[in-house]
């Protein structure tokens, strides 16, 4: 055999190998069997049932979103794009007019812009009422 017929089938056990990964992983099956809400982590495993909330990167990366209207000054700077000054902003916006009612309001706020709106209602929501729960 030459060197493009070996090149060839090289190729080809390739494709072949990286249909069988595909095929495989990821399972689309869920890693936990209860709501992204009801994670907690336990030695910083994500477990079902008891153990400390997620933190700010790891409620982000199980999809939930923190409360716009409760979130503490450290709580909004870990939200990516954010940082400290925007955050310190915010809290400010808050603590001055009350609880944001709509997202216009937080346009209002020196320093969201477009972009960073768009990031905070990614990231964040506007409960109308305090959660009895954990902010994330």
């Amino acid at each position: 055999m030459n060197r493009t017929g070996a090149l060839a089938a090289a190729a080809l056990g390739l494709v072949a190998l990286g249909g069988g990964v595909r095929w495989r992983w990821p399972s689309p099956k869920p890693t936990l069997d209860c709501a992204p809400a009801a994670v907690r982590f336990k030695d910083g495993v994500a477990v079902c049932g008891e153990g400390a909330p997620p933190n700010g990167a790891q409620a982000l990366a199980l999809g939930l979103k923190l409360d716009l209207n409760a979130a503490s000054e450290e709580e909004l700077a870990r939200v990516p794009g954010v940082g400290r000054s925007l955050a310190r902003k915010l809290v400010e916006a808050r603590q001055a007019h009350g609880r944001f009612s709509s997202w216009a309001q937080v346009d209002a706020v020196s320093g969201v812009g477009g972009a960073k709106l768009e990031t905070l209602q990614a990231a964040t929501e506007l409960r109308e009422a305090p959660s009895p729960g954990p902010l994330w």
